[in-house]
């Protein structure tokens, strides 16, 4: 059986610094974003960008994986670092907020019929689901969440309250989010 190679730390430092320059370039200009400005961003030349990701699916699937894993380590983090299980389902919350909003172009992409994209959204569950559902045990288990809520409902409520964000000045993803999250505390 043949090992795969590790990447060398230089290599892994520059591909980090490739997806976060594509995630800044397509949060202003969506998935579209021209390679010459991530290539800008990143302070590379395009060559770069094609060696690591040869296709733009290959980027964006990149990108979208890399920032799942964010999120998803965020949780224990946030468990461990908070002063309440609320407070860490809330600010994680956030987190997914901002991971959702700044997805300018990716729907249509996932629609493309783009064969890299058939497995994003599995990915996606298998990776947040459980995170989700570890803060919201704990939570609940303090007597700071209602119990009966689960992690796919939250998500689900989470991301439909994210729909549009960014097309009306009115209206604020975030707040609406932290209100559904600030309700999840039921009355006492």
């Amino acid at each position: 059986m043949t090992a795969v190679p590790r990447k060398r730390a230089d290599a892994r430092r520059n591909e980090q610094t490739l997806l976060d320059a594509a995630a800044a370039a397509f949060v202003t200009s969506g998935v579209d974003a021209p390679v010459r400005d991530i290539a800008f961003r990143a302070g590379v030349g395009v060559g770069t960008i094609y060696r690591h990701f040869p296709t733009r699916a290959d980027l964006i699937v990149a990108v979208y994986r890399h920032q799942v894993e964010a999120c998803a380590e965020a949780g224990p983090a946030l468990l461990a670092d908070s002063a309440t299980p609320h407070e860490a389902l809330a600010r994680w919350i956030d987190l997914f907020v901002d991971f959702l909003i700044t997805k300018h172009g990716l729907p249509e992409a996932l629609r493309s019929g783009d064969a890299t994209y058939e497995t994003l959204h599995a990915y996606f569950l298998a990776r947040l689901l459980p995170v989700c559902d570890t803060l919201l045990a704990a939570a609940t288990t303090a007597g700071q969440v209602i119990p009966g809520v689960g992690a796919y409902q939250l998500l689900r409520a989470v991301g439909n309250l994210c729909i549009g964000a960014g097309s009306d000045d009115r209206y604020d993803p975030r707040r609406m989010a932290a209100l559904l999250v600030a309700g999840l505390r039921g009355t006492r």
